[in-house]
């Protein structure tokens, strides 16, 4: 049996996961609107998808060891 502990943990990676997935691919989709060619496209994917990383690290501040980096501590 899986304890609920890493089921939570399980579903907070996957969540962090979307979110990072969601603005990379949104990036990319907003850059098709325009006359961008694919080759930019790509690249705004993977902007955004490293803006995505940085945006999940602001909104879940805490580690993998259940710290929280704004504890102090």
């Amino acid at each position: 049996m899986v304890s609920p502990t890493s089921d939570a943990g399980h579903f907070g990676s996957r969540l962090k996961l979307f979110f990072v997935v969601l603005v990379g691919v949104s990036a990319g989709l907003i850059t098709r609107v325009g006359d961008a060619t694919l080759l930019e496209s790509a690249l705004v994917v993977v902007l955004g998808l490293g803006v995505g990383v940085v945006l999940v690290w602001i909104v879940f501040p805490g580690n993998k060891n259940g710290n929280d980096r704004t504890s102090g501590r």
